[in-house]
């Protein structure tokens, strides 16, 4: 549905049948049985030798469907009506369900989801990486599979989202003012939030006070496309630890407004220990090259992930999921099997988190990290946790890990490397073999390019052992470490 001139959008409809939309009618293909899940999270079926893949199924499901894009391989489609519901299905805890961009898989039992996620990692080795690799085991699933982010980014709108509902009522609104997260597929489209069920309170009653109090006083709602209103984001970061940070973002700097809404909120939550706000006049929301205001309290918030301790600011890179990310290392550094006298590289390392959670096994540990800002943080917690063997330096690892850098720092005798989505540049992976370190430890949140990568690294290295760990219940996404051997 496009906000701006209120007609449906078919794909945020509820379960149910529809038979026409506007004024064209719909072709339905009915008692379709979903035969599987894809490797984005879709449920597929066969229709006609051709697959079709369609959001919120489950295999067994029974549905109709209509479909929507056909091409010459595969086509998408839309759920109907759901005539029979599998087996694998359980009762979403959000209202939002659906229209949200998030949590797509809250329709699915939790058991079944890890069993998917598996199926993931297999898939995308099998086809992708064709390499040998050892029985993948069990996903080491999240005890708590809600309100385990520590990390929230919400977007005000002056024209929220209109649900299928709010559309087919005709209602007229008095103000379309809302608080909440983009839609997919939608630029411009911010659907306003009741209840998030991915963060753990006082995050729901910061963010809905929040708004009421702007509603009351008068605050205008940030208007994306036009560029125009006071207020534009909101952050909520919290730990294990209990401390609590909350930034707004404004996107004009009215020092009157934004006093009030600081005293609100420093008044209200006593138990926000970080209070800060920004004035962001440009045309994107990211904070990173601006510097927040520390109204009340510390300018960060401090986590524990085992003994160590780590520093977070509102410009932070951290692991979302704070319980998750201890299990996740901990995969790490047992994989590594690392000794005293060892030496290791820690690529893309971010603000050091693994880098310091194993340097208390090994020697020495030496970190690159392209963004200068996570450098700094990583510097700042191996301080913090009075590590002395950790050195981290700045830069693209690409351009970073080459033979004077070597030469000066010593070759590793296990790599650890946590790169982004797309996976490791080809001229890092040569790097790699070139090196002939006995051992890499290679974290991925995207299984697809680290299987690709793993074929490059085939040429001298054997997958050892695999372990999936999932950091996002609810969703597609899946982490996955792999240690390999250089080959003898």
């Amino acid at each position: 549905m496009d906000p701006g001139n209120n007609t449906v959008c078919p794909q945020t409809l509820p379960l149910r049948q529809i038979k026409a939309v506007g004024d064209r009618e719909r072709k339905i293909t009915e008692n379709v049985t979903i035969e599987g899940m894809s490797s984005e999270g879709k449920g597929f079926a066969k229709l006609n030798g051709k697959v079709v893949f369609t959001e919120f199924a489950v295999p067994g499901d029974v549905v109709d469907l209509e479909i929507r894009k056909s091409k010459k391989s595969f086509a998408e489609a839309v759920i109907t009506e759901l005539k029979s519901a599998s087996g694998l299905r359980t009762e979403p805890a959000c209202s939002h369900f659906t229209v949200c961009g998030g949590c797509k898989w809250q329709h699915i039992q939790y058991a079944e989801q890890l069993r998917f996620k598996r199926q993931i990692v297999e898939d995308a080795f099998t086809r992708i990486g064709k390499v040998a690799f050892p029985p993948i085991p069990e996903v080491l699933g999240c005890k708590d599979n809600y309100y385990y982010r520590n990390k929230m980014e919400f977007s005000f709108t002056d024209r929220r989202w209109l649900t299928d509902a709010e559309v087919r009522q005709g209602i007229e609104f008095e103000h379309r003012n809302g608080l909440g997260f983009h839609v997919p597929g939608n630029f411009w489209g911010v659907l306003d939030i009741q209840h998030c069920h991915l963060q753990a309170d006082p995050s729901n009653k910061i963010r809905l006070a929040v708004k009421e109090f702007a509603l009351t006083n008068g605050y205008t709602f940030f208007n994306l496309q036009k560029q125009f209103g006071m207020l534009r984001n909101l952050m909520v970061r919290n730990t294990s630890i209990g401390e609590l940070l909350v930034l707004i973002s404004f996107y004009e700097n009215d020092e009157e407004k934004i006093e009030k809404m600081m005293q609100f909120l420093s008044a209200t939550f006593s138990e926000i220990t970080s209070l800060q706000y920004v004035y962001n006049p440009k045309h994107n929301d990211t904070i990173y090259d601006l510097e927040p205001v520390v109204y009340k309290g510390n300018d960060d918030i401090v986590e524990q992930l085992g003994k160590y301790r780590f520093k977070i600011g509102p410009k932070s890179f951290f692991q979302t999921n704070s319980v998750q990310a201890k299990v996740l290392y901990d995969v790490t550094k047992e994989f590594a099997e690392l000794s005293p006298e060892d030496s290791v590289y820690d690529l893309y390392t971010g603000v050091g988190s693994i880098g310091i959670y194993v340097s208390g096994a090994c020697k020495r540990v030496t970190g690159i990290e392209q963004v200068e800002a996570a450098i700094a943080d990583a510097r700042i917690n191996a301080l913090l946790n009075n590590v002395t063997n950790c050195s981290f330096y700045a830069g693209d690892v690409r351009m970073v890990l080459k033979d004077d850098f070597i030469a000066t720092n010593g070759k590793p005798d296990v790599v650890i490397t946590d790169p982004p989505r797309a996976g490791m540049h080809e001229d890092v992976v040569k790097t790699l073999l070139q090196l002939e370190s006995p051992k890499i430890v290679y974290v991925s949140c995207n299984a697809a390019t680290q299987a690709r990568d793993l074929q490059l690294l085939d040429e001298k290295y054997e997958v050892k052992r695999v372990q999936p760990v999932d950091m996002f219940p609810h969703t597609t996404h899946i982490e996955n470490v792999v240690r390999l051997d250089l080959k003898r």
